[in-house]
């Protein structure tokens, strides 16, 4: 029962960090393995800053065996001097324990800077188990060391006698803390990838990268920039034309640079990285705003005035001149304001018109130079729009047929009784053995079922007037609700939680990634708003007598095993789904009180692009490369 007597002997006030502990989601979005990710991002971040100015040429950062991570860069070194007006501690001292203290609002100190909210290091700190700061500055070295935030060690110093005595630089190792975070496994894949465009984006800047742990590393260094990034994107994809285009302008009154690069591949998927001061803005902005815009325009005009435009009524649009498009957009402004302090989304809304108006000035000029460019990319743009109105012919055809059968939605849809899309949620299976034992375990209230009919389409590989002919794709857009492409409305999902199951055997986990890639290629928004979910089966039914165990895990099996004794146990694989009575699926697999589901994600959008391309698309080559690298980490592979 709560207290009626509120008065100030109710209210807490949190010192120091203890905010930052208290509420981590607020500073670094999450506490799961993108908010784990994100600390290291925050300490390299202060390292390209220093680069942006021209202090630092040179980062590395290393995975080390315990679990911690180090990241050393030969920036000016964090200042060790003391302030006087926090009491005499070192400005070290005050980066790393003083929420909003930084060198990033000294507008002297940083022109140009990704971190504007100040809170960085200082958050890192809170969030480890401990963090040693050393910083080489004139010839010594400085070193101090913290705990959950806290001071653990006080500031010393010594000479620097080494061979490195007059190089200066910062080098930062920390922990992340076990009783914060969900999980504390770094993902090399996922840092390499981070710390490969950072060094496409920064030209001369050398990233290098080592996992103590597995023995790989990279080093990342590309003079080309974003040129050099926007062929590692389209590597593998066959291009309309041969070279990138990039543009590399300025606006001198508003202080704004914008270097782009684009190249327009044979593909269908649109890939475009924006980028503000080198940190990746994954929700794009007002600079992809403005971007696109200027795409638009200026193709429609060049194209207008060489009279390209055959064979379609009036213009083309956004979508038209976007299929196929590989562009990185990387902007830096003085102020940027991002929402949230994970910096997802720029939000300054005078970059708009700027971007738009520089790269539309020298796109115009480029295409002037370039008419067989240009005639390429009206070509491929003049396809998709005769797909996407063949397409939008399909829908309505479809639209039709579905109004005159009834309902709309698809017959082998069993669907739930309950309409309010947040507490519905539809169960998609492969086959009718499955489909059957769901419908007759489930809950009619809240779960619908829909059956899927063998592998559908891998749309990597098909036109987007081909995937709505295919029977499966239409039976699913139709029962989800929201539509596609142009005419996509999350507002309209019929299912907040759209959850794949399929079985625990190969042909179970490619039909698990051939419906990723759909969603994640015509349906991203599903995943973005965390609406698509795995169902996670058993892999293990244990019984012994009158007592059975399920088991998800190989490891978790033997431990029910040992508990069980050898003699007299019963283990039984499950290879499907439909091997499950209703009763076994229900309380295994689809009951919400007992069930594993995995939430997808998209953490990075150019490594799921890359990923996707590898696994789905023409490239052998670089998917055999994939499936080496990563050979050893597959378990109960079915052969």
């Amino acid at each position: 029962m709560s207290d009626n007597n509120y008065d100030a002997s109710h209210i807490t006030i949190l010192e120091g960090l203890e905010p930052v502990r208290e509420r981590p989601a607020m500073y670094i979005g999450s506490t799961d393995t993108r908010g784990l990710h994100h600390l290291v991002y925050e300490v390299v971040d202060n390292a390209v800053d220093e680069a942006l100015g021209g202090f630092c040429d040179h980062i590395k950062i290393t995975i080390n065996n315990d679990g911690s991570c180090t990241v050393a860069d030969n920036g000016r070194g964090i200042p060790v001097d003391t302030m006087e007006d926090q009491g005499g501690k070192s400005a070290l001292e005050i980066v790393l324990t003083v929420l909003h203290a930084g060198g990033k609002f000294d507008k002297n100190t940083y022109q140009v800077s990704g971190g504007l909210h100040g809170v960085g290091v200082s958050v890192v700190n809170a969030l480890s188990e401990y963090l040693i700061a050393e910083v080489h500055r004139d010839g010594t070295i400085y070193e101090m060391s913290f705990a959950r935030g806290g001071v653990a060690q006080p500031l010393t110093s010594r000479k620097n006698a080494g061979s490195d005595s007059e190089s200066n630089g910062t080098i930062i190792t920390f922990k992340p803390d076990t009783r914060i975070f969900e999980t504390v496994n770094f993902d090399y894949d996922v840092l390499s990838h981070r710390m490969r465009e950072l060094a496409f984006l920064n030209k001369g800047l050398k990233i290098e990268i080592s996992d103590e742990r597995t023995g790989f590393s990279d080093l990342f260094f590309y003079e080309g920039g974003i040129s050099e990034f926007v062929r590692y994107l389209i590597a593998g994809k066959e291009t309309v034309h041969p070279d990138v285009i990039n543009l590399d302008t300025k606006d001198e009154e508003n202080k704004v640079e914008a270097d782009v690069a684009l190249q327009y591949s044979l593909s269908y998927s649109e890939n475009v990285m924006t980028f503000v001061n080198s940190v990746n803005t994954r929700e794009g902005g007002t600079h992809l705003e403005g971007f696109r815009s200027a795409l638009t325009r200026t193709i429609n005009k060049v194209a207008k005035e060489k009279n390209l435009l055959k064979g379609i009524d009036s213009q083309l649009k956004g979508e038209d001149v976007r299929e196929g498009l590989n562009a990185v957009i990387s902007i830096k402004i003085a102020e940027p304001q991002f929402e949230g302090q994970t910096k997802m989304r720029l939000g300054n809304s005078n970059v708009k018109g700027i971007v738009d108006s520089l790269v539309y000035q020298s796109l115009s000029e480029y295409f002037e130079e370039n008419p067989k460019v240009i005639q390429a990319i009206v070509e491929k743009a003049l396809s998709a729009a005769r797909a996407r109105e063949a397409a939008r012919k399909a829908r309505e055809l479809a639209r039709r047929k579905s109004t005159l059968e009834g309902s709309g939605l698809p017959g082998k849809l069993a669907d739930c009784s309950e309409r309010d899309p947040a507490k519905s949620e539809v169960y998609i299976v492969e086959g009718d053995s499955a489909g059957g034992s769901a419908k007759q375990g489930r809950s009619r209230l809240t779960q619908a079922i829909l059956p899927l009919k063998g592998k559908i389409l891998n749309v990597e590989k098909a036109s987007p007037h081909k995937i709505l002919k295919n029977a499966e794709i239409q039976t699913l857009i139709s029962a989800i609700g929201c539509g596609i492409g142009e005419n996509f409305d999350i507002t309209k999902a019929r299912y907040h939680h759209i959850i794949m199951m399929t079985d625990a055997d190969v042909d179970g986990a490619h039909i698990c990634t051939l419906l990723l890639t759909f969603f994640y290629r015509y349906m991203p928004q599903l995943i973005e708003s965390g609406y698509i979910y795995i169902a996670q089966p058993p892999l293990y039914r244990i019984s012994r007598g009158k007592k059975e165990v399920y088991a998800f895990k190989e490891e978790e099996m033997r431990k029910i095993v040992e508990e069980f004794g050898e003699k007299g146990t019963s283990i039984q694989r499950y290879k499907g789904l439909g091997e499950m009575n209703a009763e076994q699926l229900w309380n295994t697999t689809m009951n919400p009180q007992t069930r594993v589901l995995k939430q997808v994600d998209i953490m990075d959008a150019s490594y799921a692009d890359e990923i996707f391309s590898k696994l789905m698309g023409d490239n052998v080559d670089a998917r055999r490369e994939f499936i080496y690298r990563h050979g050893k980490e597959v378990t109960n592979l079915d052969i």
